[in-house]
């Protein structure tokens, strides 16, 4: 049963220790899987999207002005428009990426294990289409206590 909050809904409110379980242990299957190949997604993709979401890449800090706009909406994985994030859980980190506190659903995004570059992290990935987002991290406001570090160039806010 959804949760209502600050007028959207979310199924649960997620905790570190769901995400690192949910990581380690498997993700919940998605609403839908959109499979593509890379030719398909370098057609409908720029080449700085398709280097983020495809291959993982991080866009520099604080270089989209996504960051530091709160209008209300949804948003959406620019790869495969899944539904991902309400505004109302968008918040200013100053990390330099747009940063959400809950996924929509939970079902939405999906989580790895991340040991790369010498740190332990949890990468959040469409979990329609596998887009590389960006990572979450511990550290973001009550009551979850979650940021979502997501890249800009993986989103597309829609009314």
């Amino acid at each position: 049963m959804p949760l209502h909050r600050g007028g959207s809904y979310f199924w649960c409110m997620l905790t570190w220790n769901d995400i690192t379980a949910i990581a380690e242990n498997g993700n919940p299957a998605p609403e839908r899987r959109v499979t593509r190949t890379d030719e398909e997604w370098r057609e409908i993709l720029t080449p700085q999207q398709f280097d983020v979401t495809r291959r993982a890449a991080t866009e520099r800090p604080f270089s989209s002005e996504m960051c530091s706009r709160f209008e209300p909406g949804i948003y959406a994985c620019v790869c495969c428009g899944e539904r991902l994030f309400d505004a109302d859980t968008k918040y200013e980190s100053h990390s330099g990426w747009p940063s959400f506190t809950q996924p929509i659903r939970e079902n939405a995004v999906a989580y790895h294990m991340d040991r790369s570059h010498g740190m332990v992290r949890v990468e959040a990935t469409c979990n329609s289409c596998g887009a590389h987002l960006g990572h979450v991290f511990p550290d973001g406001p009550k009551p979850s206590g979650l940021r979502y570090c997501m890249n800009a160039l993986s989103l597309q806010r829609v009314e």
